[in-house]
């Protein structure tokens, strides 16, 4: 059985055999990272078929600036987007260019722009194809100069930090880092306290998370054409392998355990599932393309994957029953080019660890990082005992770590 999930989350099924039914317009671009990184000292070491991100060259990010300065195609995904993000015209990018969630939304639908009627606010899968890890993360930087940093997103666009200069911004209570964009796509369950949430893209610090929609608000770039990206087309091949037709990758249908990132990519690169010897753990932009956000484990009792593939659940620190965070190959890089944080995406509730309570402050769907090989040394990270032992978090949020988190192989078909 083919099974169809759309962009936004929703699902459809269909008879269809894999060579008659394949949807088209889901190429994933590559995240532009092009170094590999020491998981021991967090330092450039070479490229040398290890099985690291930049070991794998994808669909190179290519964009097109329109001849008025309006527009920028990507010429991988045929999706067209604004190039600015300035939606009051004035020549910068703050406070006053934020709108809350609902209001992103009606802002793109009723848009009328460079001779388009079409513009529509993007879904989380394509806010997240503009993300370039490329990007250093500046989470830890304490100074107020900006001009050196490095986002997660093509110099084609404009773009902005959060608003720390504005009376808005900085009554908003701002920081560098707050430049998170809207998208369409909310989570069915609820993050923190109950809050309703959507998932958006920060390309500042190169991260997926939940966040509020009653109570915050957002910077918005809307999007237009291919309609089809991020409608994935999968197929069991009933031999432990399943195919997604739309962006010529093949996964493994099971997981498994690790003990750190390093493992992760090991089994990968060694593994022989159906025979093929090219197997390699994904990076975090297709990892990212087969989650399914029309699921979670608070509202279906599953992980947020289609039920094609087999997610192994375990206890989690709540001592609730969950599913995992995945490696990706991706690695983390911060601003003082330290290497040593590996991105994963939550497949199960993303916890954090705020007042003694252990919540899903981010959302099953989030992308976030987190040591690659302990955890218990990362800068910054605390402990504390839960019902399954000590564990580990770190940030405003209290994310919890974890270094022993799941993997799923992929190999490329196409």
């Amino acid at each position: 059985m083919l099974a169809l999930t759309g962009c936004d989350g929703s699902s459809a099924e269909s008879t269809a055999t894999a060579n008659s039914s394949t949807a088209s317009g889901y190429k994933i671009v590559d995240t532009n990272q092009t170094d590999c990184y020491s998981s021991s000292t967090g330092l450039v070491t070479p490229c040398s078929g290890q099985g690291h991100d930049g070991d794998y060259t994808g669909n190179q990010p290519s964009y097109t600036i329109s001849s008025d300065g309006l527009t920028v195609t990507d010429n991988v995904t045929g999706l067209i987007w604004q190039q600015s993000s300035d939606l009051n015209s004035d020549g910068a990018v703050n406070y006053a260019d934020k709108l809350t969630q609902s209001d992103a939304v009606t802002y793109c639908d009723d848009l009328s722009f460079a001779g388009r009627q079409d513009w529509r606010l993007p879904s989380i899968k394509e806010a997240y194809s503009l993300i370039l890890f490329s990007g250093k993360d500046p989470s830890s930087y304490t100074g107020s100069d900006t001009s050196s940093l490095v986002p997660f997103i093509d110099s084609t666009f404009d773009w902005a930090f959060g608003d720390t200069t504005t009376a808005d911004g900085i009554n908003a209570g701002d920081r560098i880092i707050d430049a998170q964009y809207a998208s369409s796509t909310l989570y069915l369950s609820t993050t923190m306290n109950g809050d309703p949430t959507m998932f958006g893209v920060n390309y500042v610090d190169g991260r997926i998370k939940g966040y509020p929609t009653h109570i915050k608000e957002f910077y918005v770039r809307c999007v237009a054409g291919n309609t089809e990206y991020g409608v994935n087309a999968f197929v069991d091949n009933g031999d432990e392998t399943v195919s997604d037709n739309a962006t010529g990758l093949m996964w493994q249908q099971n997981d498994s355990e690790t003990t750190d990132w390093d493992d992760a990519i090991s089994q990968c690169e060694t593994a022989t599932t159906a025979a093929h010897s090219d197997w390699r753990l994904p990076n975090a932009k297709e990892l990212q393309s087969i989650l399914d956000y029309t699921r979670t484990p608070d509202t279906d009792g599953e992980a947020a994957i289609d039920p094609i593939f087999n997610a192994t659940s375990f206890t989690n620190e709540e001592n609730i029953t969950d599913w995992g965070y995945y490696w990706s190959s991706t690695t983390h890089v911060d601003n003082d080019e330290n290497g040593s944080n590996a991105a994963y995406v939550s497949f199960g509730r993303a916890l954090g660890y705020i007042s003694g309570n252990i919540l899903d402050v981010h959302g099953a769907g989030a992308q976030r990082s987190n040591d690659k090989l302990d955890v218990s040394t990362e800068p910054g990270a605390l402990s504390a005992t839960g019902s399954n032992g000590t564990f580990y978090y770190k940030g405003p949020q209290g994310d919890i770590l974890r270094t022993g988190n799941k993997v799923r192989c992929v190999r490329s078909i196409t």
